[in-house]
C-alpha cells in the first residue's frame, strides 16, 4: 500500500467518522479518532464505521469515500453497503445500481443483493434478479434458493416456485434442509399438498420446522386428521409447531380440541394464549376468552387487542371500553387494531363524547389515520354518534374513496333519518364508478325502509340481480318486508316474505306481525302469526303481538284462546319492570 493510498485512507476514516458523529449529536468524540494511526486491516474498520451511519445521506458520504480509495470492488464490503441500504429503508434500485459496478460479483454478494430485495419487493422481481443471476453465470447456492422460494411461497406464487424447485433439482443442493423445508412450505402454502408430502418425503434430513410446515401444509388444505398424524410423529416438537396446531383447530372452529392441546402444551407463549382468546371471542364464548386472558401472565398489545375486539364484535361494547381503560393505566400503548376496535365499541354505543375522546386520542397517537380501513372505522364511528359534520369532513378529504367509507356514510344518514341525502350518497358512489356488494345493498335498503322511500327501494333490490349479478340474501327481503311494512303494503310484504329462499327469517315475519297490529290487519295477522308459531313457537312476543291485534279488532275469544295456547305450551312472557 503506497503512502498516499494511506494517507488517503486517514482522511476517509476520520472525515467519514466525523459525518456520523457529527449526525447523531455526538462531535465531542471526534478529535480522537483523528489522531488514531491507520489501522492494520482497512475493510473491517470501514464496516464498523458504516455500521455507525443511521442514515442514508451517511451511507451516501461513506460509499463516496469508499469509491475515493478504490475500494468498490471489495465484495465483502460493498455486502455490508447493500445490506444497510437495505435496512435504512432506500429503494432496490439504489443497491442494485451499487451491485451493477461489480465486476464478476460473488454468490455471496449476489445473496445479499436478493436478501435485500426479499424485505420490499414482489416475488416477480425477487425471480427476476435469479434469472438475472444464472444468465450472468452466477452460481447459486444453499442459502441462495430458500431466499428466493420464501418470496415465492410469501405470496403464493406457485408458478415461479416450481420453476425454482427446478433449478434446486438441477443444481444438486435439492437435500439441504432449508431448501426442503422451504418448498414443503411453498406447496403447503399453495394448496399442493401432494408436492409438498413428497418433497418432506424424500429429505433425508429434517427439523422441526420442516415437520411444523408439514403439519400447517394439512391444515391449510382442511385435512385436521393428517396434520394431527404428522404432529404425533414429531421426533421433537418447539412452540411453533403447537402453536401452528392450534391455530389449524380454530380456523375449523374445534375449540374443544384447541383448549385440549393447549392446556397439554409443556410451554405456551402470547401467541398461544392470543389464539385461543381470538378463537372464543369469534365463537361468541367471551366468557372463556376472558378466564384465559386473565390467565395470561405477559399480557402484550396484541392479547389486549384480541380482547377488546372481541367485546367489541360480540356486541359488548362497555366491557370493550372497560378492557381498552385497564390496558392504558397499565401503560400498555394501543395499537391501530386497537383503536379501530375501539372506534367499533363506540359505534355500538352511540355516545358523542365518548367519539369525540376517541377521535383526540387517535389524532394524538402515531397511527396513520390515512390507512383506509383506520379511516373508514373513524368515519363509521362518527357517523353512527350523530357526529355527521366531522364524518362528511372525513369522508370528503378522503383521496380515494371505496366502497366500505361510502356504505358508512349512507348508513350514518340512513340512522339519523336523512334516507334523500343516503339515497344521493349511494348514486354518487356508482357515478363514480364503484360496484356496490351485498353490505353497501343492505345498508341503502335499510335507509329506503327507514325513509319510507318504496319505489326506490325496489329499483335497488331489483339492480342487484338484474344489473350487479347478486342473489338477494333473506337479509335483502327481509329490508324490502320492513319497506313495505312501514308504507302499509301489507299484502306484497307478505308475498314477498313467503318469496325468500332458504329458512324463514324471523325478523322479517315479526316486522310484518307487527305492522298487522299497527294497520288492524287481523286476518293477515292470523296468517302471519300461524307462520311464526311454527318456527319460534317459545317466543311470548308473538303470541303477544297476536293477542294484542285481537284486543284492537274487539275479538276477546280469540284473545284468550291465545293465552290458553301459551299456557299450554309453557310460554311465559317476560314482566316489564320501571325503576320510577
Amino acid at each position: 500500500m503506497t503512502a498516499s493510498r494511506i494517507r488517503d485512507f486517514r482522511v476517509f476514516l476520520s472525515q467519514s467518522h466525523i459525518d456520523c458523529i457529527h449526525a447523531q449529536k455526538h462531535a465531542n468524540t471526534a478529535p480522537s479518532l483523528i489522531l488514531m494511526p491507520p489501522p492494520a486491516s482497512f475493510v473491517p474498520s470501514i464496516v464498523t464505521l458504516l455500521k455507525s451511519c443511521r442514515s442514508q445521506i451517511q451511507l451516501h458520504q461513506v460509499h463516496a469515500r469508499i469509491i475515493q480509495i478504490g475500494l468498490e470492488q471489495d465484495h465483502f464490503l460493498i455486502s455490508n453497503l447493500i445490506s444497510l441500504f437495505h435496512s435504512l429503508a432506500a429503494p432496490p434500485s439504489y443497491s442494485t445500481s451499487i451491485f451493477n459496478q461489480i465486476s464478476n460479483p460473488s454468490t455471496f454478494l449476489w445473496n445479499t443483493l436478493l436478501k435485500g430485495y426479499s424485505q420490499k419487493s414482489r416475488s416477480v422481481d425477487i425471480f427476476s434478479l435469479f434469472v438475472r443471476m444464472i444468465r450472468e453465470q452466477g452460481v447459486p447456492d444453499q442459502y441462495t434458493f430458500p431466499l428466493v422460494i420464501k418470496a415465492c411461497s410469501s405470496e403464493l406464487n406457485l408458478r415461479e416456485g416450481k420453476s425454482i424447485h427446478g433449478f434446486v433439482f438441477k443444481s444438486g443442493v435439492d437435500d439441504a434442509v432449508f431448501i426442503g423445508t422451504g418448498l414443503v412450505d411453498l406447496y403447503g402454502k399453495c394448496k399442493e399438498i401432494g408436492s409438498a408430502r413428497k418433497v418432506f418425503d424424500e429429505m433425508s434430513e429434517r427439523n422441526v420446522v420442516t415437520w411444523t410446515a408439514m403439519v400447517v401444509g394439512y391444515l391449510n388444505v382442511g385435512d385436521l386428521v393428517q396434520g394431527k398424524k404428522v404432529f404425533d410423529l414429531m421426533p421433537e416438537r418447539n412452540i411453533v409447531s403447537w402453536n401452528a396446531l392450534i391455530s389449524g383447530l380454530v380456523k375449523i372452529v374445534d375449540l374443544n380440541g384447541a383448549r385440549k392441546l393447549f392446556d397439554e402444551m409443556p410451554d405456551k407463549n402470547v401467541v398461544s394464549y392470543t389464539t385461543m382468546i381470538d378463537g372464543y371471542a369469534k365463537a361468541g364464548d367471551m366468557a372463556s376468552a376472558r378466564f384465559l386472558f386473565d390467565e395470561a401472565t405477559h399480557k402484550d398489545i396484541v392479547v389486549w387487542s384480541a380482547l377488546v375486539s372481541g367485546y367489541a364484535q360480540n356486541g359488548q361494547p362497555n366491557e370493550a371500553v372497560k378492557i381498552y381503560i385497564e390496558m392504558t393505566s397499565r401503560n400498555v400503548k394501543p395499537d391501530k387494531f386497537t383503536i379501530v376496535s375501539l372506534m367499533s365499541a363506540c359505534s355500538q354505543l352511540g355516545c358523542l363524547e365518548l367519539a369525540k375522546t376517541v377521535d383526540s386520542i387517535l389524532n394524538r397517537s402515531e397511527i396513520d389515520v390515512r390507512q383506509p380501513y383506520v379511516i373508514a372505522a373513524l368515519i363509521d364511528m362518527n357517523a353512527k354518534c350523530g357526529n355527521m359534520d366531522r364524518a362528511e369532513k372525513l369522508f370528503e378529504e378522503l383521496p380515494n374513496r371505496d366502497i366500505i367509507t361510502y356504505s358508512s356514510m349512507i348508513q350514518g344518514f340512513s340512522m339519523h333519518g336523512h334516507g334523500k341525502l343516503a339515497v344521493n350518497l349511494f348514486n354518487r358512489m356508482i357515478r363514480e364508478g364503484l360496484t356496490p356488494d351485498e353490505v353497501a345493498f343492505t345498508v341503502i335498503l335499510t335507509a329506503c325502509s327507514h325513509a319510507g322511500l318504496v319505489e326506490e327501494g325496489w329499483h335497488y333490490f331489483e339492480s342487484m340481480q338484474n344489473v350487479y349479478s347478486i342473489v338477494p340474501s333473506p337479509d335483502h327481503y327481509s329490508c324490502m318486508v320492513d319497506l313495505l311494512s312501514r308504507t302499509g303494503q301489507l299484502k306484497a310484504a307478505y308475498e314477498l316474505l313467503k318469496s325468500i329462499p332458504g329458512e324463514p327469517h324471523a325478523g322479517a315475519w315479526g316486522a310484518l306481525l307487527g305492522a298487522c297490529k299497527l294497520h288492524c290487519d287481523v286476518e293477515l295477522g292470523v296468517l302471519v302469526a300461524d307462520q311464526i308459531l311454527e318456527f319460534e313457537p317459545q317466543n311470548a312476543g308473538n303470541y303477544v303481538l297476536l293477542s294484542n291485534i285481537y284486543a284492537a279488532a274487539g275479538r276477546w275469544l280469540d284473545v284468550s284462546l291465545v293465552r290458553n295456547k301459551m299456557k299450554e305450551r309453557g310460554v311465559r312472557k317476560i314482566p316489564g319492570r320501571s325503576w320510577i
